[in-house]
């Protein structure tokens, strides 16, 4: 395989012994097969499906991006666009609040950009201890579907680093789909927000990064 493309369940994506499954894929014989309808890449031998629709699937590790829900007593419910809301503990905040002023760090509908830190059967935890995490109190944004996250990352972050260098912007991409756009003008912002919806309407592209490159040249004007 030498370049991506997009496959439907039950289709081939490559035949040979040294290729190992990934994500979204199964061996079949020498055959690597598709579960997923997405698009198909191959890095180092293992095959995976990057799928192109559906909902957000929580993981530890992942940065998300949330709305404050509702206030309990020691912390604060956050919608992250997943089945389950998450919880963020009073003690996964990186300085004192006092029990009864939780609404004076956090309020109702008030975002956030927290880090899944642990999964169990109780729900999602998160965290807000790193450095980039917590509330969130300018700029805009904006949603896409969360599996076109990749794409807008681009290997090695390429795709959002271009972004990032041509609209002068800072970008945190969650992996949930929510995608906040910091800079010094709203044009900047908006011009940011452009290039990403470009990228997530021409998701199943090849060659997309030089694509966007020349998006970024018709439209520097503008």
């Amino acid at each position: 395989m030498t370049e991506r493309k997009i496959v439907i369940p039950g289709e081939m994506i490559v035949k040979g012994e040294d290729y190992l499954p990934g994500e979204g894929t199964e061996k079949r014989g020498d055959e690597v097969v598709a579960l997923r309808y997405g698009l198909a890449e191959e890095v180092k031998k293992l095959v995976k499906v990057i799928p192109l629709s559906g909902v957000y699937q929580p993981r530890r590790g992942n940065i998300i991006i949330g709305k404050v829900e509702r206030i309990t007593f020691n912390g604060w419910l956050i919608d992250i666009g997943a089945h389950d809301c998450a919880f963020l503990s009073l003690t996964e905040v990186p300085r004192y609040v006092n029990k009864d002023g939780l609404e004076e760090l956090m309020d109702l509908g008030h975002m956030v950009v927290a880090k899944i830190w642990n999964m169990n059967k109780r729900g999602i935890d998160l965290s807000i201890k790193s450095r980039g995490l917590g509330k969130i109190d300018e700029g805009i944004i904006i949603e896409v579907n969360p599996n076109k996250v990749p794409r807008v990352i681009g290997k090695e972050g390429s795709m959002i680093n271009l972004i990032k260098d041509e609209t002068k912007c800072n970008i945190t991409v969650g992996q949930n789909g929510l995608i906040w756009i910091q800079g010094d003008k709203v044009e900047n912002e908006l011009y940011a927000k452009k290039a990403i919806l470009f990228v997530t309407e021409k998701s199943f592209m090849d060659g997309l990064t030089e694509e966007l490159k020349k998006w970024f040249k018709e439209n520097k004007n503008e």
